[in-house]
């Protein structure tokens, strides 16, 4: 990182009054490209329409070993690949590898149906769980500020990371749905001792609800509950300049560390919001057999973060007890000890910059202590435009652990 950033983090770090978190900066693109298997197989991309390189927007990050993966959702018409990786050690720059391959990737934005079971449509975020499996939560969406088109229905797509071969995968039932679902996250909840019996949460931020997938049972319901809607009073942004007014419900997901009594708290905010909650994952995967509505208060409030603090992905650091989560409206990640009570002195801005972390879109905490962050510029994307000579794509690490020191996360 130049020695100018450098000074602007720890700059920035002084202003808000804890200690300088000075990320490194691992990867940087003004546009992604993909390795293709052909220089022919490109230009053909190109001019079919599949390849409009512009329209390539990386959201989603998450490690497995050597392996840092990438996600492209489907925005626009020409999405190569969605589901992809870069090799933690390479470039700066290096251009993204299609998962598992780019052939289950090159998929038409006008398909009917998917080429084969193990074909990836549009990705948002995926997790990587403790028995070495990636969940990909497929959309199946194309094209969606175009002529949005729905090649598949959504699904929970698993792949074997040491094999990268596709273990299963999972349609949701219609009443797993509403009339606006979107479904832009995933979070796994498993004990490396029982890779069976695994759960995943989807948040519905369209719907306002969550829907829950039991592996061991291969079924799905849905949750639903009003701390999943957004707060009309925190819709609104101003990022980099650029005015918008979202209504995204339920988004945000990360999980603790095991109760005494063997399930996890599951933190959850919508994205339109500054408050988090939390509900016992007991409750999560009980829920099509107890009474709804002694249910209901089982939903708390945990507290407020303050003013436009709207945070899209958030993550659960089990070492140190700490809530990462990303704040797109302050160009950088909040954080919060779960020992301590949900306020505003309590979520202190650790990391930011208005150029480098313009819009954090997605964080993941890795099995070796470190955060992994990736801005992307979303709205000018969505709103403007991307200007192709400038940086528009990054992404951070740094050690938990540096990241909170004297803060009041620590």
């Amino acid at each position: 990182m130049s020695k100018m950033r450098t000074t602007l983090f720890i700059a920035f770090a002084v202003i808000i009054g804890c200690k300088a978190a000075t990320p490194d900066l691992r990867f940087a693109w003004k546009e992604v490209d993909f390795v293709w298997d052909s220089p022919e197989q490109r230009e053909n991309a190109i001019k079919d329409g599949l390849f409009v390189k512009a329209h390539n927007l990386p959201l989603g990050v998450a490690r497995w070993k050597n392996k840092l993966f990438v996600t492209v959702p489907r925005w626009r018409k020409g999405v190569a690949s969605s589901l992809n990786y870069v090799d933690i050690d390479g470039p700066q720059d290096q251009p993204l590898k299609p998962y598992p391959s780019l052939k289950d990737n090159l998929v038409a934005d006008t398909a009917k149906e998917l080429p084969s079971n193990s074909s990836i449509i549009c990705v948002y975020r995926v997790y990587v769980d403790a028995c070495d499996r990636l969940w990909v939560m497929d959309a199946g969406l194309a094209d969606i500020l175009g002529s949005p088109n729905q090649v598949a229905g959504p699904s929970v797509v698993i792949f074997d990371l040491n094999t990268n071969q596709l273990l299963h995968r999972y349609f949701f039932k219609v009443e797993d749905m509403k009339e606006d679902s979107f479904f832009a996250n995933i979070v796994v909840d498993v004990d490396k001792d029982k890779c069976d019996e695994a759960f995943a949460y989807v948040p519905d931020l369209g719907g306002y609800g969550v829907v829950v997938y039991s592996l061991k049972d291969n079924d799905s319901w849905r949750v639903a509950h009003h701390y999943f809607h957004f707060d009309p009073l925190a819709g609104s942004y101003n990022v980099s300049g650029i005015e918008f007014h979202w209504t995204d419900g339920v988004f945000g997901l990360a999980l603790s560390e095991p109760r005494e009594n063997g399930y996890r708290t599951m933190f959850f905010h919508a994205f339109s919001s500054t408050k988090e909650f939390c509900v016992s994952t007991e409750l999560l995967r009980n829920y099509p057999h107890i009474d709804k509505s002694e249910a209901f208060h089982d939903f708390k409030l945990l507290g407020d973060r303050g003013a436009n603090t709207q945070a899209s992905a958030s993550y659960y650091d089990e070492k140190n007890n700490v809530l990462f989560y990303t704040q797109v409206n302050r160009d950088g990640v909040g954080c919060w000890n779960s020992n301590k009570p949900y306020n505003p002195e309590n979520n202190p801005l650790i990391i930011n910059d208005p150029v480098l972390l313009e819009f954090p879109n997605d964080l993941k905490v890795d099995d070796e202590g470190t955060l992994w962050i990736l801005s992307d510029r979303m709205p000018r994307y969505m709103l403007r435009t991307l200007d192709s000579n400038e940086t528009n794509y990054r992404i951070f690490s740094i050690k938990t652990s540096d990241a909170i020191a004297g803060t009041a996360c620590q």
